[in-house]
């Protein structure tokens, strides 16, 4: 049975899908005239036909027999006419009408914020966006025409047949009543199978992407067989959710040919009878019907098949709307375009917490002067990412207030912001491109000697000349064909080359060699100067000399100075990390 509330066809959902049709209205009306074609061209054949049998053949007369075969023919011409225009614009309409809710679903993932990813599985999103789209272009091209054009051939030929001889339609009428409630409850039980099958192809989207990324990380702690029994599992319950449609098709459809069968038995026998016999059926009229059942049969059947289709369409819409009406943007009505900042921030009382009720940040409060260079330390989780977020606006602040050159940042356009703010993070993303285009990002404004020019400067245009095709070099997906350094390096230089009025370097040493440290610390040196910068980092070796060093834990600021003023607080935290830090590497 279906679930309490559910319907088995949500109009509204259907009615909300048709608007993205206004813009395609000749091709829908085009594609519907081919429907009518369709559905009368078919239905005149069998009428020709009896024409033909009963006042040529059954009287012996020939003169007019080649007559009604050119109309059959020409009949059938408009038939094939009218079914390629039909396939043709039904499925360019479908595509079309997906191609704009692509669009428009990836323009408005675009603006998430970053909680929603967060929470979201990349796979399911992924299926959302691809395979989703998909069974939506389905119900233009396969379902919603298809059954259109099903009940119009079944109207006109109940027509025909009923003008042609009403009691021989009686009989097959009233087979039609079973198939209707076989239709029905087969209707009910597919949309919740389609459901799970929506649901368990997600869930086999996301299981493989993860494991794919993190292949690596399988095959160092030896978890292939864990793995591999637990996507044997997930792809189980994939099998079994297709098995139960499969398992319902297999019982409707030799119903319904039984039926249709038995109909045809049926109007044999009493026709055949009515004809020698009582002489109220001709001979053209049983030749007609045996025509015109599987006529009327076969869509009924097909509608069941089609409506399946649609069933599936219906949900992948549903799902891809869910994500379209998720109101998860940020805010953006900032007035004030940031053309280029001086390079104050204050961070006035800011609480925020990822999780309600748990706070990341518990009211913290400092000031950075245009040109500083501040540091921010503290253990992992003290809080130190979270403020490079909040300052991009990626996250809501819950409480207090920051502000650029004395502006609220939220007074300020999220492009114009963000297009002022550079970030290196220790995680570095690469696209499957070239290293230009992974570093201009494909901004027009930026061109390739800006970037070489800009890699001069700091000093890593000889290591990227040394790359094959150098600055053309296809790094592949995520980087992989460069070392963490030389991602590192990249993303220093992306930073960079956009001239940022404030610089965020976030733990941008950690996992790098010795000499693309170096680099990039002569690098930092060198862009840095002038310049609003923010460094986070563990070591603290690398930000001895900033202007002021935060000191954070647990989401609190509990120090602020200088390092030699920081050095000198008796039991200071500062001082604890140097000097843990110290005889480590001391110790190493």
């Amino acid at each position: 049975m279906a679930e309490k509330g559910k319907k088995i066809f949500d109009l509204s959902l259907f009615k909300r899908l048709l608007q993205y049709i206004k813009p395609y209205r000749t091709v829908f009306i085009v594609s519907l005239v081919c429907v009518v074609g369709l559905a009368v061209f078919g239905a005149l054949r069998p009428d020709v036909l009896q024409k033909a049998i009963d006042t040529q053949i059954a009287l012996k007369k020939y003169d007019g027999f080649i007559f009604y075969i050119l109309i059959i023919l020409g009949l059938l011409i408009l038939e094939v006419v009218c079914q390629l225009l039909f396939i043709y614009y039904a499925s360019w309409l479908g595509q079309s009408v997906v191609r704009d809710i692509r669009v428009k679903l990836f323009r408005h993932m675009l603006r998430f914020k970053m909680t929603y990813y967060d929470k979201s599985s990349v796979g399911v999103l992924i299926t959302r966006a691809v395979t989703d789209m998909e069974r939506i272009a389905d119900i233009f091209g396969q379902g919603l025409f298809m059954i259109f054009s099903d009940i119009l051939k079944m109207a006109v030929v109940a027509g025909f047949m009923l003008a042609m001889n009403w009691k021989l339609s009686l009989i097959v009428f009233t087979t039609l009543p079973l198939i209707v409630i076989a239709t029905k409850i087969f209707q009910k039980y597919m949309k919740r199978a389609f459901e799970d099958v929506r649901t368990e192809v997600s869930n086999l989207n996301s299981f493989v992407q993860e494991r794919i990324t993190g292949m690596k990380i399988l095959q160092l702690f030896t978890r292939e067989t864990t793995e591999y029994k637990k996507f044997k599992a997930i792809n189980e319950r994939h099998k079994k959710g297709w098995l139960k449609t499969v398992w319902y098709n297999s019982i409707f459809f030799p119903i319904a040919e039984f039926v249709g069968s038995l109909t045809m038995g049926a109007v044999i026998w009493i026709g055949g009878l009515n004809t020698v016999v009582g002489e109220t059926a001709t001979m053209g009229d049983l030749i007609a019907f045996t025509m015109f059942i599987p006529m009327l049969f076969r869509p009924l059947n097909q509608i069941a098949n089609k409506f399946n289709t649609l069933q599936m369409g219906m949900v992948a819409a549903d799902r891809v709307f869910k994500v379209l009406d998720t109101n998860s943007n940020i805010d953006d009505n900032g007035t004030i375009e940031a053309e280029h900042f001086k390079g104050n921030i204050a961070f006035d009382n800011v609480g925020f917490s990822y999780v309600k009720d748990e706070e990341v940040l518990k009211g913290i409060s400092f000031d950075v002067n245009a040109g500083e260079t501040v540091a921010i330390v503290g253990a992992t989780g003290a809080g130190k990412s979270t403020i490079i977020n909040l300052l991009n606006r990626f996250y809501e602040i819950n409480s207090g207030t920051i502000k650029i050159d004395d502006i609220d940042i939220k007074d300020i356009t999220l492009e114009s912001l963000r297009g002022q703010i550079a970030v290196v993070l220790q995680d570095v993303f690469l696209f499957a491109d070239t290293i230009l285009n992974n570093i201009t990002l494909n901004n027009e404004n930026i061109t390739e000697a800006d970037v070489i020019n800009a890699a001069k400067a700091i000093g890593i245009h000889e290591f990227i000349s040394s790359l094959p095709r150098g600055y053309h070099y296809n790094v592949k997906e995520r980087g992989v064909m460069l070392s963490s350094g030389q991602r590192q390096l990249i993303s220093f230089l992306r930073a960079y080359v956009t001239n940022p009025s404030i610089l965020i370097l976030d733990e941008a040493t950690s996992s790098v060699d010795s000499y693309s440290e170096q680099l990039i610390q002569d690098a930092t040196d060198k862009i840095t100067e002038g310049r609003t910068s923010i460094v986070i980092a563990h070591r603290l070796a690398t930000i001895q000399q900033a202007d002021k060093i935060i000191v954070m834990d647990s989401g609190q600021i509990v120090e602020i100075g200088t390092h030699k003023s920081l050095l000198k607080k008796e039991s200071g935290y500062y001082k604890n990390l140097y000097e843990v830090q110290f005889l480590k590497a001391e110790a190493v």
